[in-house]
């Protein structure tokens, strides 16, 4: 089993490289907080249509189906779960009914044709409030946990670090530590796959001893799996140790003093269309992507 392949979310994919690995990180930060900020105090309408938007994008850059499916798939299992599950559940609302006119006034069709019910088998009752609320609820989970998954897959850690140094580095004239920050954030995006690695290993270790898991019994299995896991810990706080050494020996002991450059920021045409198209964006949602 090779987490590092088999389980890649959240994790850089250098290739094959799209055309989403080419935009600025800047702009692709930016479109990230339009992705997560623009769905606050929206219609489903709006919300929607940034699910849409996201799947559109994944599937224009031409990935693998086994990256796609292993990006995307769980993610939508889990908002579509989420949705029959709130669709289904009861919407909350409990009203008791009273007839205003006398019963039997002729059988007169009603007013308007709006229904509150819209299905209702045996002990399963579909509102119209339930279904705007799985909506609500299906379409923030796939967009709250697909967008930064896919911003991460298609930016590197230096890229984001340096993206984020640029755009705080005006915090620094009031004496904010940006610079420690970015080098805090560079060190935890890199830690991430060592993190992964040293599971996996572990996972191997265990597997390869032919442990009798059913004569061990529940008590005795959770034992061994909270040795497994203080291993784990032992192990991380190794590895950061190193590091830390390997820092102070190549002489970083102070960020400041070192003026790292990670990546250089480049702007082209295709930035400046999106940064067009995001105006765009937030001038439509202002407009008619308001909740209603």
């Amino acid at each position: 089993m090779d987490i590092l392949r088999s389980l890649p979310v959240g994790l850089y994919l250098e290739q094959p490289g799209t055309w989403l690995h080419h935009l600025d990180p800047r702009l692709k930060l930016f479109w990230l907080l339009t992705f997560l900020l623009s769905p606050f105090s929206a219609n489903v309408g709006w919300r929607t249509g940034v699910v849409v938007a996201l799947v559109g994008v994944t599937l224009s850059m031409g990935l693998p189906w086994r990256v796609w499916r292993q990006q995307m798939g769980l993610l939508l299992l889990l908002a579509v779960m989420t949705f029959v599950l709130a669709l289904v559940s009861p919407d909350g609302f409990v009203v008791t009914q009273q007839p205003r006119r006398p019963l039997g006034d002729g059988g007169l069709p009603p007013a308007t044709d709006f229904r509150y019910v819209l299905l209702e088998v045996g002990n399963l009752r579909v509102t119209q409030r339930s279904l705007d609320l799985a909506l609500r609820i299906g379409t923030l989970i796939f967009t709250f946990l697909y967008g930064p998954t896919l911003y991460l897959l298609v930016t590197a850690p230096e890229e984001i670090t340096t993206a984020v140094g640029v755009l705080a580095g005006p915090l620094g004239r009031w004496r904010w530590p940006v610079v420690e920050a970015v080098l805090t954030l560079t060190l935890a995006l890199r830690f991430v796959p060592l993190v992964l690695e040293e599971l996996q290993n572990l996972v191997r270790a265990v597997r390869t001893r032919a442990i009798p898991w059913k004569r061990l019994g529940l008590r005795r299995s959770l034992r061994i799996w909270l040795l497994v896991a203080e291993r784990l810990v032992r192990n991380l706080f190794l590895r950061a140790e190193q590091t830390a050494a390997a820092m102070q020996v190549r002489g970083f002991t102070s960020a400041e003093g070192h003026d790292v450059k990670w990546h250089r920021l480049q702007f082209g045409w295709g930035d400046r269309l999106l940064l067009v198209l995001l105006g765009l964006a937030w001038l439509i949602r202002w407009q008619w992507g308001g909740a209603v």
